[in-house]
Protein backbone atom coordinates (compact mmCIF):
# COMPACT_ATOMS: atom_id res chain seq x y z
CA UNK A 1 0.00 0.00 0.00
CA UNK A 2 1.22 3.53 -0.54
CA UNK A 3 4.69 3.72 -2.22
CA UNK A 4 5.02 0.41 -2.52
CA UNK A 5 8.43 -0.71 -4.93
CA UNK A 6 9.59 -4.08 -5.42
CA UNK A 7 12.04 -5.67 -7.78
CA UNK A 8 10.63 -7.92 -10.46
CA UNK A 9 12.63 -11.07 -10.16
CA UNK A 10 11.06 -12.11 -6.40
CA UNK A 11 7.84 -12.24 -7.88
CA UNK A 12 6.93 -16.00 -7.48
CA UNK A 13 3.48 -16.10 -9.85
CA UNK A 14 5.66 -14.35 -12.44
CA UNK A 15 7.80 -16.84 -11.64
CA UNK A 16 5.92 -19.84 -12.09
CA UNK A 17 3.70 -18.67 -15.14
CA UNK A 18 7.40 -18.32 -17.36
CA UNK A 19 8.39 -22.43 -16.09
CA UNK A 20 4.35 -23.48 -16.65
CA UNK A 21 3.00 -21.20 -19.31
CA UNK A 22 5.66 -20.77 -20.93
CA UNK A 23 3.54 -18.22 -23.33
CA UNK A 24 5.12 -14.85 -22.29
CA UNK A 25 6.59 -13.33 -25.32
CA UNK A 26 9.42 -11.39 -25.33
CA UNK A 27 10.39 -8.51 -27.50
CA UNK A 28 13.28 -5.88 -27.20
CA UNK A 29 13.45 -6.77 -23.34
CA UNK A 30 9.55 -5.64 -22.75
CA UNK A 31 6.07 -7.78 -22.44
CA UNK A 32 4.34 -7.86 -24.99
CA UNK A 33 0.83 -5.61 -24.44
CA UNK A 34 -2.49 -7.20 -24.86
CA UNK A 35 -5.11 -4.53 -24.88
CA UNK A 36 -8.49 -5.71 -23.86
CA UNK A 37 -11.24 -3.20 -23.63
CA UNK A 38 -13.52 -5.93 -22.18
CA UNK A 39 -11.54 -5.78 -19.23
CA UNK A 40 -12.34 -3.53 -17.15
CA UNK A 41 -15.74 -2.55 -19.50
CA UNK A 42 -17.79 -6.21 -19.42
CA UNK A 43 -21.16 -4.71 -17.47
CA UNK A 44 -21.77 -6.11 -13.68
CA UNK A 45 -24.69 -8.20 -13.32
CA UNK A 46 -24.84 -10.48 -16.43
CA UNK A 47 -26.85 -13.63 -15.62
CA UNK A 48 -26.74 -17.06 -17.28
CA UNK A 49 -29.96 -18.00 -19.15
CA UNK A 50 -30.67 -21.20 -16.96
CA UNK A 51 -29.28 -22.40 -13.18
CA UNK A 52 -25.73 -23.61 -12.88
CA UNK A 53 -25.34 -26.79 -11.75
CA UNK A 54 -24.59 -26.75 -7.84
CA UNK A 55 -27.06 -23.83 -7.41
CA UNK A 56 -28.22 -24.04 -4.06
CA UNK A 57 -32.28 -25.30 -3.34
CA UNK A 58 -35.00 -22.80 -2.45
CA UNK A 59 -34.60 -22.61 1.32
CA UNK A 60 -30.78 -23.17 1.48
CA UNK A 61 -29.83 -20.61 4.55
CA UNK A 62 -28.16 -17.34 3.58
CA UNK A 63 -26.90 -14.39 5.52
CA UNK A 64 -29.76 -12.50 7.12
CA UNK A 65 -29.43 -9.07 8.56
CA UNK A 66 -26.08 -8.93 10.66
CA UNK A 67 -25.31 -12.24 9.95
CA UNK A 68 -21.68 -13.81 8.60
CA UNK A 69 -21.05 -15.25 5.83
CA UNK A 70 -18.31 -16.47 6.54
CA UNK A 71 -19.75 -17.79 9.13
CA UNK A 72 -22.47 -19.19 7.25
CA UNK A 73 -20.17 -21.13 5.42
CA UNK A 74 -18.46 -22.93 8.20
CA UNK A 75 -22.10 -23.90 9.69
CA UNK A 76 -21.74 -21.85 12.56
CA UNK A 77 -23.99 -19.58 12.96
CA UNK A 78 -27.28 -20.26 14.60
CA UNK A 79 -30.43 -20.32 12.65
CA UNK A 80 -32.23 -17.05 12.41
CA UNK A 81 -35.29 -17.09 14.51
CA UNK A 82 -37.30 -15.69 11.45
CA UNK A 83 -40.79 -17.69 10.68
CA UNK A 84 -39.73 -18.20 7.12
CA UNK A 85 -36.50 -18.13 6.41
CA UNK A 86 -35.08 -16.30 3.68
CA UNK A 87 -35.23 -17.87 -0.26
CA UNK A 88 -31.92 -18.33 -1.66
CA UNK A 89 -31.09 -16.41 -5.02
CA UNK A 90 -32.13 -18.48 -7.88
CA UNK A 91 -28.93 -18.50 -10.45
CA UNK A 92 -31.35 -16.47 -13.01
CA UNK A 93 -31.24 -14.04 -10.48
CA UNK A 94 -27.24 -14.15 -9.34
CA UNK A 95 -25.01 -12.15 -11.35
CA UNK A 96 -22.54 -14.23 -13.37
CA UNK A 97 -19.94 -12.13 -13.55
CA UNK A 98 -18.65 -8.95 -11.61
CA UNK A 99 -17.48 -6.31 -13.79
CA UNK A 100 -15.81 -2.80 -12.63
CA UNK A 101 -18.35 -0.15 -11.14
CA UNK A 102 -17.72 3.61 -12.36
CA UNK A 103 -16.01 5.51 -9.56
CA UNK A 104 -18.38 6.38 -6.69
CA UNK A 105 -20.70 3.95 -7.28
CA UNK A 106 -23.09 2.35 -4.42
CA UNK A 107 -21.21 -0.93 -4.09
CA UNK A 108 -22.77 -4.08 -2.58
CA UNK A 109 -22.26 -5.13 0.69
CA UNK A 110 -19.74 -8.12 1.86
CA UNK A 111 -23.00 -10.05 2.89
CA UNK A 112 -24.33 -9.86 -0.20
CA UNK A 113 -21.76 -10.82 -2.70
CA UNK A 114 -21.27 -13.58 -0.31
CA UNK A 115 -25.03 -15.06 -1.33
CA UNK A 116 -24.47 -13.91 -5.24
CA UNK A 117 -20.86 -15.95 -4.92
CA UNK A 118 -22.38 -19.18 -3.19
CA UNK A 119 -24.86 -19.60 -5.55
CA UNK A 120 -22.58 -20.23 -7.82
CA UNK A 121 -20.12 -22.36 -6.44
CA UNK A 122 -16.73 -23.16 -7.98
CA UNK A 123 -14.35 -26.22 -7.50
CA UNK A 124 -11.42 -25.74 -5.23
CA UNK A 125 -7.90 -25.61 -7.52
CA UNK A 126 -5.17 -24.48 -5.04
CA UNK A 127 -5.44 -27.07 -2.47
CA UNK A 128 -3.11 -25.27 -0.30
CA UNK A 129 -5.07 -22.48 0.28
CA UNK A 130 -7.72 -24.32 2.53
CA UNK A 131 -6.58 -23.31 5.92
CA UNK A 132 -6.25 -19.81 4.56
CA UNK A 133 -9.49 -19.94 3.07
CA UNK A 134 -11.30 -21.10 6.06
CA UNK A 135 -9.92 -18.18 7.75
CA UNK A 136 -11.60 -15.00 7.83
CA UNK A 137 -10.12 -11.19 8.66
CA UNK A 138 -10.75 -8.26 10.75
CA UNK A 139 -11.93 -4.62 10.60
CA UNK A 140 -9.00 -2.03 10.53
CA UNK A 141 -10.30 1.11 11.70
CA UNK A 142 -10.73 4.72 9.70
CA UNK A 143 -6.98 5.33 10.02
CA UNK A 144 -5.94 2.19 7.58
CA UNK A 145 -5.61 4.59 4.62
CA UNK A 146 -2.51 6.79 4.54
CA UNK A 147 -2.72 10.87 5.23
CA UNK A 148 -2.22 11.00 1.80
CA UNK A 149 -5.11 9.49 0.60
CA UNK A 150 -8.78 12.24 0.80
CA UNK A 151 -10.49 11.95 4.00
CA UNK A 152 -13.29 9.86 1.78
CA UNK A 153 -11.07 6.55 1.45
CA UNK A 154 -10.96 6.36 5.58
CA UNK A 155 -15.01 7.70 6.05
CA UNK A 156 -16.10 5.52 3.35
CA UNK A 157 -13.94 2.63 2.42
CA UNK A 158 -12.01 1.17 5.25
CA UNK A 159 -15.17 0.43 7.52
CA UNK A 160 -15.77 -2.07 4.60
CA UNK A 161 -12.97 -3.92 5.16
CA UNK A 162 -12.93 -7.05 7.48
CA UNK A 163 -12.15 -10.33 5.54
CA UNK A 164 -14.98 -11.78 6.40
CA UNK A 165 -15.91 -14.88 3.93
CA UNK A 166 -14.96 -18.10 3.32
CA UNK A 167 -14.59 -20.52 0.78
CA UNK A 168 -12.84 -21.60 -2.32
CA UNK A 169 -9.85 -19.77 -4.10
CA UNK A 170 -11.43 -18.56 -6.85
CA UNK A 171 -15.44 -17.83 -4.88
CA UNK A 172 -12.43 -15.74 -2.11
CA UNK A 173 -11.43 -13.69 -5.22
CA UNK A 174 -15.11 -13.23 -6.94
CA UNK A 175 -16.68 -12.00 -3.80
CA UNK A 176 -13.77 -8.99 -3.40
CA UNK A 177 -14.63 -8.69 -7.29
CA UNK A 178 -17.82 -8.16 -6.06
CA UNK A 179 -17.24 -6.13 -3.07
CA UNK A 180 -14.93 -3.54 -4.69
CA UNK A 181 -16.53 -3.01 -7.61
CA UNK A 182 -13.44 -4.61 -10.01
CA UNK A 183 -13.64 -6.92 -12.86
CA UNK A 184 -13.14 -10.57 -11.55
CA UNK A 185 -11.13 -11.29 -14.50
CA UNK A 186 -9.04 -8.57 -13.36
CA UNK A 187 -8.50 -9.56 -9.99
CA UNK A 188 -8.12 -13.46 -11.57
CA UNK A 189 -5.21 -12.21 -13.60
CA UNK A 190 -3.21 -10.42 -11.18
CA UNK A 191 -3.16 -12.56 -8.41
CA UNK A 192 -1.90 -15.20 -10.95
CA UNK A 193 0.87 -12.61 -11.30
CA UNK A 194 1.21 -11.68 -7.74
CA UNK A 195 1.58 -15.50 -6.13
CA UNK A 196 0.00 -18.37 -8.68
CA UNK A 197 -2.91 -18.05 -5.92
CA UNK A 198 -1.30 -18.95 -3.58
CA UNK A 199 -1.66 -16.89 -0.44
CA UNK A 200 1.61 -18.99 1.34
CA UNK A 201 3.42 -16.72 -1.35
CA UNK A 202 6.26 -14.86 0.86
CA UNK A 203 8.10 -12.08 -0.71
CA UNK A 204 9.56 -8.32 -0.96
CA UNK A 205 12.18 -9.80 1.43
CA UNK A 206 14.64 -7.34 3.33
CA UNK A 207 16.96 -6.95 5.93
CA UNK A 208 15.18 -3.89 7.87
CA UNK A 209 14.08 -5.34 11.23
CA UNK A 210 11.34 -2.59 11.64
CA UNK A 211 9.65 -4.10 8.76
CA UNK A 212 8.96 -7.29 10.09
CA UNK A 213 5.47 -8.76 11.27
CA UNK A 214 5.37 -10.11 14.84
CA UNK A 215 5.84 -13.81 14.60
CA UNK A 216 8.68 -13.14 11.03
CA UNK A 217 11.84 -11.46 12.57
CA UNK A 218 14.90 -11.51 10.10
CA UNK A 219 15.83 -15.57 9.11
CA UNK A 220 12.34 -16.70 11.05
CA UNK A 221 11.10 -17.56 7.39
CA UNK A 222 14.30 -19.52 5.96
CA UNK A 223 16.38 -16.53 4.52
CA UNK A 224 19.60 -15.39 7.47
CA UNK A 225 19.15 -12.16 8.25
CA UNK A 226 15.88 -11.08 6.45
CA UNK A 227 11.81 -11.22 6.53
CA UNK A 228 9.48 -11.02 4.13
CA UNK A 229 7.64 -7.60 3.99
CA UNK A 230 4.86 -8.96 0.91
CA UNK A 231 2.45 -11.93 2.12
CA UNK A 232 -0.23 -13.69 0.24
CA UNK A 233 -2.45 -13.79 -2.74
CA UNK A 234 -1.91 -10.47 -3.67
CA UNK A 235 1.20 -9.42 -2.20
CA UNK A 236 0.12 -7.36 0.59
CA UNK A 237 2.81 -5.31 2.09
CA UNK A 238 3.02 -5.47 5.59
CA UNK A 239 4.90 -2.07 6.10
CA UNK A 240 2.02 -0.15 4.37
CA UNK A 241 -0.67 -2.35 6.00
CA UNK A 242 -0.15 -2.66 9.17
CA UNK A 243 -3.36 -2.41 10.20
CA UNK A 244 -4.53 -5.63 7.76
CA UNK A 245 -1.85 -7.76 10.03
CA UNK A 246 -2.13 -10.87 10.50
CA UNK A 247 -5.14 -10.74 8.47
CA UNK A 248 -3.50 -10.68 5.36
CA UNK A 249 -1.22 -13.35 6.44
CA UNK A 250 -3.90 -16.12 7.78
CA UNK A 251 -6.72 -15.04 5.74
CA UNK A 252 -7.10 -15.56 1.82
CA UNK A 253 -10.25 -13.44 1.95
CA UNK A 254 -8.64 -10.43 4.24
CA UNK A 255 -5.67 -10.55 1.96
CA UNK A 256 -8.01 -9.76 -1.17
CA UNK A 257 -10.67 -7.81 0.96
CA UNK A 258 -7.58 -5.45 1.54
CA UNK A 259 -5.92 -4.90 -1.43
CA UNK A 260 -9.22 -4.01 -3.53
CA UNK A 261 -10.36 -1.71 -0.78
CA UNK A 262 -6.97 0.00 -2.16
CA UNK A 263 -7.48 -0.24 -6.18
CA UNK A 264 -10.84 1.16 -5.17
CA UNK A 265 -9.73 3.83 -3.18
CA UNK A 266 -7.08 4.50 -6.01
CA UNK A 267 -9.72 4.28 -8.73
CA UNK A 268 -12.47 6.32 -6.99
CA UNK A 269 -9.72 9.56 -6.53
CA UNK A 270 -9.07 9.38 -3.52
CA UNK A 271 -4.95 8.94 -3.80
CA UNK A 272 -3.94 12.19 -4.61
CA UNK A 273 -0.80 11.68 -3.49
CA UNK A 274 0.20 10.21 -6.67
CA UNK A 275 0.76 14.01 -8.04
CA UNK A 276 3.22 14.82 -5.66
CA UNK A 277 5.29 12.04 -6.65
CA UNK A 278 7.25 11.14 -9.56
CA UNK A 279 4.18 9.94 -12.47
CA UNK A 280 3.90 9.66 -15.90
CA UNK A 281 0.82 11.26 -16.16
CA UNK A 282 -1.36 13.13 -14.08
CA UNK A 283 -3.66 11.16 -11.87
CA UNK A 284 -7.11 11.08 -12.05
CA UNK A 285 -10.36 9.02 -10.83
CA UNK A 286 -11.46 6.52 -13.03
CA UNK A 287 -8.25 4.29 -15.01
CA UNK A 288 -8.65 0.81 -13.45
CA UNK A 289 -5.76 -0.27 -15.10
CA UNK A 290 -3.34 2.88 -13.88
CA UNK A 291 -4.99 1.99 -10.34
CA UNK A 292 -3.60 -2.06 -11.62
CA UNK A 293 0.20 -0.85 -11.72
CA UNK A 294 0.08 1.65 -9.24
CA UNK A 295 -0.27 -1.51 -6.63
CA UNK A 296 3.19 -2.79 -8.47
CA UNK A 297 4.67 0.65 -7.88
CA UNK A 298 3.26 2.64 -6.07
CA UNK A 299 3.19 5.28 -9.17
CA UNK A 300 1.54 6.31 -11.50
CA UNK A 301 2.12 5.51 -15.43
CA UNK A 302 5.62 4.95 -14.82
CA UNK A 303 7.36 2.55 -16.66
CA UNK A 304 7.50 0.51 -14.00
CA UNK A 305 3.89 0.43 -13.61
CA UNK A 306 3.42 -0.14 -16.90
CA UNK A 307 5.24 -2.93 -17.50
CA UNK A 308 3.50 -4.79 -14.36
CA UNK A 309 0.14 -3.97 -16.16
CA UNK A 310 1.06 -5.34 -19.74
CA UNK A 311 2.35 -8.69 -17.68
CA UNK A 312 -1.56 -9.04 -16.27
CA UNK A 313 -3.12 -7.98 -19.23
CA UNK A 314 -1.26 -10.97 -20.98
CA UNK A 315 -2.60 -13.44 -18.20
CA UNK A 316 -5.93 -11.86 -18.51
CA UNK A 317 -5.93 -12.60 -22.41
CA UNK A 318 -4.28 -16.36 -21.87
CA UNK A 319 -6.69 -16.70 -19.13
CA UNK A 320 -4.14 -18.37 -17.19
CA UNK A 321 -5.81 -19.55 -14.30
CA UNK A 322 -7.69 -21.64 -16.30
CA UNK A 323 -4.54 -23.63 -18.25
CA UNK A 324 -4.44 -26.93 -16.77
CA UNK A 325 -0.58 -25.98 -15.48
CA UNK A 326 -2.48 -23.79 -13.00
CA UNK A 327 -4.44 -26.45 -11.30
CA UNK A 328 -2.70 -27.42 -8.25
CA UNK A 329 -6.26 -28.81 -6.53
CA UNK A 330 -4.31 -31.72 -4.00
Amino acid sequence: MGRRRRTRATRPGLLAGLVAAALVIVAAGTFTVVRLASADTKPTGTTAAAPTPGTPAPGTATPGPGESPGALRNGTKSPSPRATPAASPTAAAVPAFFGTLPPGAALPSGARCARWVLARPSPENKGANQPFNRTTGQHVGSSFFPAGDTPQAGQLLAPRIDGDFTGTTSEILRWAACKWGINQDIVFAQAAVESWWNQTTLGDWDSDASACPAGHGLGADGKPGQCPQSYGILQNRFPFEQASWPGIGSSTAMNADTAYAIWRSCYDGYETWLNNVPHGTPYAAGDAWGCVGRWFAGRWHTAAADQYVAKVKQYLSERIWTTPDFQQPG
